[in-house]
């Protein structure tokens, strides 16, 4: 589930989007945005509480992550989670550190979903605007002695759109709601609920947007499957 998201704004109509979060001098990420096609184990923009910030108070700032969750310590050779289950992650001895103080956004314009009989959905908001994924992050520390981000993205119960075609969906979070997401509450778990149904459009797409370097934005184009 969620295994591809999708970006189709350049870095600084991102950070025009969420004009909240300080961009810093973060790695725009020039050759690789816009991207249609995102899989697990690439770089993307995320947004984290800066406790390092200087200053009376913290405020929410732009950062370079991967995409698969790795904390201190775990075997580079294991896979690491993209997704992790929302109604657990409180609990799981993986992930209840982030989740209580390492919560991120994750900023899409959409992302993509299979089908149990493996036929690919691209999901965005009707109105096109882009939106933020509940997520969690860690810094894992390469052998070498390098410092990398690494986040994943929370999942919940799927709302009518989702329930189509898959029995879990990420969370979505409404913008009122990515104060909340990102401050001290050890414990948002409230926020973690199905996104409202009527807000959100989805439509089929081609197979081959299971290979990740097939990239173009033609990979989003609606399929017919009649």
């Amino acid at each position: 589930m969620c295994r591809r998201i999708y970006v189709s704004q350049s870095f600084q109509e991102l950070a025009e989007s969420f004009s909240f979060a300080e961009q810093g001098k973060v790695d725009d990420l020039g050759d690789r945005l816009p991207r249609y096609n995102g899989a697990p184990a690439e770089v993307y923009h995320i947004i984290i509480q800066d406790n390092a910030r200087q200053g009376d108070r913290s405020r929410p700032a732009f950062a370079i992550a991967r995409w698969g969750f790795m904390p201190t310590g775990m075997d580079p050779r294991r896979q690491a989670p993209a997704i992790v289950r929302g109604d657990t992650m409180a609990t799981h001895h993986m992930f209840r550190d982030a989740y209580r103080s390492r919560r991120c956004l994750v900023p899409v314009s959409g992302f993509i979903e299979w089908s149990e009989s493996n036929q690919p959905y691209a999901v965005a908001l009707k109105d096109r605007s882009t939106f933020a994924l509940a997520g969690i992050w860690e810094v894992w520390r390469h052998p070498v002695g390098i410092d990398i981000r690494t986040f994943a993205v929370a999942t919940c119960a799927p709302n009518d759109t989702i329930a189509a075609i898959h029995n879990r969906m990420p969370v979505v979070l409404r913008p009122e709601d990515y104060e909340r997401w990102l401050s001290a509450d050890p414990d948002p778990h409230d926020l973690m609920k199905p996104f409202d149904t009527k807000a959100m459009t989805m439509w089929p797409i081609a197979r081959r947007v299971g290979n990740a370097r097939r990239a173009g934005p033609e990979i989003l184009s609606r399929v017919d499957i009649n």
